[in-house]
């Protein structure tokens, strides 16, 4: 669970313009703090449930260049809100999303993908309650849970601002769909992104524009 592709997506498209605070749900290795880091001024907070995992991305962060900006807990989001007297410009998280499949082999790789410790609507509620006035929670799920995440986030008094539907192919369906809430918002209108041609590792201009920051081969 090192780097995928719905880490960089998410954390190259959510928009951070102004935010002061960030927080990161699920961190993992770091992946999506350290992106954010990397775009902005914010100071960024991670929160990351499995030792491990929080270990691996406080030494990813302690060997970058923003380790002063990052901070690293290793703790559930539902344990950690309801302590945080903290208010945040931008919640973010590329949660698990595996609800009935059949759990990983590997305890911390169950974790990570399984959404038993982290549903929707846990991490919807403890975002609302940890975003500022203006702030806003980005996330990207499948389809169908996506769809979920919109009902549920009504009950919390969360719209949504943009929502990005992502195709692996253009013949393809929609796979993924990153989502921006945040309260009393303007929906913006959707936009699709394919990332690869027909032929394989062949990838589109659109991905590549939105990814190249982050890869050196761009």
């Amino acid at each position: 669970m090192k780097v995928g592709t719905d880490g960089v997506l998410l954390g190259a498209w959510v928009d951070v313009a102004g935010a002061e605070r960030i927080l990161d749900v699920g961190t993992g290795t770091g992946l999506i703090a350290l992106m954010l880091a990397q775009r902005g001024s914010a100071r960024i907070d991670a929160v990351e449930i499995d030792g491990a995992a929080a270990q691996q991305a406080q030494e990813n962060i302690e060997q970058s260049p923003w380790a002063d900006r990052v901070q690293v807990y290793p703790t559930a989001l539902q344990s950690y809100a309801a302590h945080c007297s903290d208010r945040y410009d931008v919640v973010v998280s590329n949660p698990p999303f595996f609800e009935n499949d059949l759990p990983a082999a590997n305890t911390a790789r169950t974790l990570a993908r399984h959404n038993d410790r982290l549903s929707p609507r846990d991490l919807v509620q403890s975002a609302t309650r940890l975003l500022s006035e203006q702030g806003r929670l980005a996330v990207i799920y499948p389809v169908d849970t996506a769809h979920q995440v919109l009902q549920i986030a009504a009950d919390y008094g969360l719209t949504c601002r943009r929502q990005l539907a992502i195709k692996p192919k253009a013949h393809l369906p929609v796979k993924r769909i990153a989502l921006e809430l945040c309260r009393d918002a303007k929906l913006e209108p959707e936009t699709t992104l394919v990332i690869e041609e027909p032929a394989r590792h062949v990838y589109t201009p659109e991905f590549i524009a939105l990814i190249k920051d982050f890869y050196l081969k761009y």
